[in-house]
């Protein structure tokens, strides 16, 4: 089953194959330091037909669901299945998913939303998918979840209902925005930065602070972070331009191709070329449509507002 992208409003329909719809909204000003982006995709699977991919790593999202709900899984967790919303903390490993037809909101949840909206330490929650439903420190995001959809798809209205819950949420805080998030994020996205020293240097942290700070609101600790970022960095190289191969994709700061392929076993489950000859039937055309509306096509390298 393959599914083609042909604009980054919709897709192209070929027979026996499905349709993917993807759109990005930014959020507004007040809320744009807190969220990647707001996001619908939109799947019409021929006669029932069900599709499966794999998320990449990924900052933490809200997702739900109209249509046809996904079983979804992260390795050595269970699957969950049925929920018509779901919460994934931050990922450092690939989150596999089966859906049909269905309508998906996505919001993307930098590390300063998390610590303004979930109120949970990240790394209690990070390589975690949870339903909604289920969760008491997710009570919050019920209110959404059950409201978002009305009785017909109305693309407006919804990232209306968005936005207001997320801008009342923001109204009810009490609690101001530690710069020292935004601090680490900006020392995190630069490519120049390969290691915990550096990465203090640039933020103005201690040590000790910065690995604090890493683990409560990015989930992970730095060193796994700059780990994590250098290989999405080359990963995307390669998905955007498959003729580089992978040798022509690997970053600079990759000592040689064996630790690129270690990395790549880490964060993926897979070597690089059985990876390459995965179908990929959402993923490629949400990434080909993130890169030509927001200049970057994964989340773990988008650059807060602010920063």
């Amino acid at each position: 089953m393959h599914c083609r992208p042909e604009d980054k409003t919709g897709a192209q329909i070929l027979s026996g194959d499905c349709t993917v719809r993807v759109r990005f909204y930014r959020p507004p000003e007040a809320l744009n330091r807190y969220f990647t982006t707001f996001y619908i995709t939109e799947l019409d699977m021929p006669g029932g037909q069900r599709v499966t991919d794999y998320l990449h790593p990924e900052w933490a999202n809200f997702r739900a669901y109209k249509g046809d709900l996904p079983d979804s899984q992260l390795p050595d967790q269970p699957e969950i299945s049925g929920a018509s919303a779901s919460v994934t903390g931050p990922t450092s490993t690939t989150l596999r998913f089966t859906i049909g037809t269905s309508r998906i909101w996505g919001v993307g949840i930098l590390p300063l939303g998390w610590a303004r909206f979930v109120h949970a330490p990240a790394n209690l929650h990070a390589d975690r998918l949870y339903a909604v439903a289920n969760e008491p420190f997710l009570a919050p995001f019920r209110s959404l979840a059950d409201n978002l959809f009305g009785n017909a798809p109305d693309e407006a209205a919804e990232l209306d209902r968005i936005t207001a819950f997320f801008m009342r949420a923001l109204m009810r805080g009490d609690r101001a925005d530690d710069p020292r998030i935004l601090a680490c994020h900006a020392a995190l996205l630069d490519p120049e930065i390969s290691h915990v020293s550096e990465m203090a240097e640039a933020a103005r942290l201690p040590s000790h602070t910065l690995e604090r700070i890493c683990r409560k609101h990015f989930g992970f600790p730095p060193r796994l972070l700059l780990r994590r970022q250098r290989f999405m960095r080359s990963l995307v190289q390669y998905m955007m331009d498959p003729s580089l191969h992978w040798i022509g994709a690997i970053d600079s700061s990759y000592h040689d191709q064996a630790q690129f392929v270690r990395d790549f076993h880490r964060f993926m489950g897979t070597s690089p070329s059985e990876y390459a000859a995965r179908p990929k039937p959402v993923l490629e055309a949400v990434m080909r449509a993130r890169q030509e509306f927001m200049g970057s096509a994964v989340q773990a390298l988008h650059a807060p507002a602010g920063r």
